[in-house]
């Protein structure tokens, strides 16, 4: 079942245009990645599916409806979106920080419910934030941040939620810890995830559906084995890629080995090695 699609979608900044004739459907409960090189504009695509951003031409139709003439709060209880490096107040505690996620439940400035704070402790101890509710968000690891905030997305109650870039400037054990959370999200709560992702191996094995954007045009789209393939490699990255099954999962696995149009240099060993191999093989 499909709830989010695009139709004939033009993004423009100012009277540059970004993205063309963007139509894409997102599976409902699967996790999308959006891939692409840098300035590719796939972080602009997933803000106008989430509504930051307006549409110079086309669509973005949630349940066949446009999500840019729904209301704000509206669309706030179907939907949440994580940027790029969020930043929260000075001294703003994890439990302030998640019970934002109630802002669209609320009328006018009243108090949360106890239906609202239930939600909120249920978001905080499904991502494993628990003994940090009562932290400042700024006093805490990367990855225990970027969880925080995914509470906060999680206490909207929504079914879709979007990431942009959810793992950068993280280290390798704090990506995975992340990915895993989101993952476990996707399987438990049955939570449509669509995020942009750098890491194409990351794409690979925690997405069930990919897409590939070159300047603002889809490349490829389908599951990671038909969007990863040395020629969508080719023309979406410019380079050249050894794509191999991984060994644990058996989902492609991108090796670059070279730039798309350039000759392949294989690694020498430096002459002090070869000298001691000759060495070697004389005695």
């Amino acid at each position: 079942m499909i709830r989010l699609t695009t139709s004939n979608l033009d993004i423009a900044y100012d009277d540059r245009l970004i993205v063309q004739n963007l139509n894409i459907a997102i599976p409902q409960g699967k996790i999308t990645a959006l891939v692409g090189a840098n300035g590719s504009g796939k972080s602009t695509i997933l803000k106008t599916m989430a509504r930051i951003m307006n549409p110079s031409k086309g669509s973005v139709l949630l349940d066949g409806k446009s999500i840019h003439k729904q209301s704000t709060k509206e669309v706030a209880k179907q939907l949440a979106i994580l940027p790029q490096n969020p930043t929260a107040p000075d001294g703003l505690t994890v439990a302030e920080l998640v019970s934002y996620g109630r802002f669209p439940y609320q009328k006018g400035f009243g108090s949360m419910s106890k239906d609202d704070r239930h939600i909120v402790q249920w978001a905080i101890e499904a991502t494993g934030m628990s003994d940090f509710a009562d932290r400042p968000v700024d006093h805490l690891s990367g990855g225990q941040r970027q969880r925080a905030w995914i509470a906060m997305a999680l206490a909207q109650e929504t079914d879709i939620l979007f990431l942009d870039e959810p793992t950068t400037f993280l280290d390798m054990a704090h990506q995975l810890e992340v990915l895993h959370l989101l993952q476990k999200l996707n399987e438990m709560n049955n939570r449509t995830v669509v995020m942009v992702v750098h890491d194409l191996n990351h794409a690979t094995r925690y997405a069930h559906h990919m897409i590939a954007i070159k300047s603002g045009v889809v490349a490829g789209e389908g599951t990671p084995a038909e969007v990863m393939t040395p020629d969508i490699m080719r023309e979406v990255f410019n380079i050249e890629a050894d794509i191999v099954p991984d060994p644990r999962t058996g989902v492609p696995l991108c090796l670059p080995y070279a730039l798309a149009g350039q000759p392949v240099v294989d690694r020498v060993a430096p002459p002090s090695v070869e000298r001691k191999k000759l060495a070697a093989a004389g005695a």
